[in-house]
This record gives structure tokens, sequence and C-alpha cells, in this order.
């Protein structure tokens, strides 16, 4: 049987390269995808059973990036975790807003990221 697909879009390449890690030792398969604008596309090729990207500088695109994937019929149901440095002030906000507003499923705080992930692809990939 083959292991399920986490596809992974970051910039962050320590925080990244650390989850795309983490989510092989916890039996998954990666691909990267570098642009956000070729997310829907690689996902429309692979069929991932999750969608993990980063909130960071580049969110609006991200963001539409999701918004893309979440409208198209053959990959709405696919989960997206997202995650950001969030804090108190108003960029985490915006992150926030931004993030739901495009459909994630879950937002993580980037600094819990790592450490919680078990039990957040547990609830990112609950089927209610």
């Amino acid at each position: 049987m083959n292991k399920p697909l986490a596809l992974l879009c970051y910039e962050n390449l320590l925080t990244g390269n650390q989850l795309l890690n983490r989510l092989q030792d916890e039996g998954y398969r990666t691909a990267l995808v570098t642009d956000p604008d070729r997310l829907l596309e690689q996902a429309l090729a692979d069929l991932p059973l999750l969608v993990a990207v980063e909130l960071a500088t580049r969110t609006d695109q991200v963001c539409e990036a999701i918004r893309l994937l979440k409208r198209n019929a053959a990959t709405a149901h696919v989960p997206v975790l997202a995650y950001a440095k969030l804090g108190a002030g108003k960029g985490s906000r915006r992150f926030t807003d931004a993030a739901r507003g495009a459909g994630i499923d879950l937002l993580a705080n980037e600094a819990g990221l790592l450490a919680q992930l078990p039990e957040l692809l547990d609830q990112v990939l609950r089927v209610e």
C-alpha cells in the first residue's frame, strides 16, 4: 500500500524542512510546491491526502491558491493545515482572517507546530 501524500508549500526553510521530515516520520510521502500559483495544478496531478502551507510574506498569494484549491470540485475535500507565527498583534489577525476566508481547515501557530503535529493531523483529517 502506498503512503499518503502531503503537499507542502513554505518559505521558511528551517520550519518547512522540519515539518517535511516530521510528516515523513509520521508515515507520509511529501512533495514540495515552491510556487503557490502551482498548488492547484500539483494537487490535481498528485491527489494528496493533506496540504500544509505556511502563511508568511506571500500570504495573499498563498490564500488565493487555497481559495482555488477549495473551489475546485476535484480538490475541495483536501484538508488544508495552515501555519504562521501568531501573536497578539494586528499581523496575526491578518493571517487568521485571510486564511479562514480562503477556506483553510485548521490554522496552527508555528511555535507549536512540530510539537503538536500528531494532534494537529488528527484534527485536520477528522471526518465529520
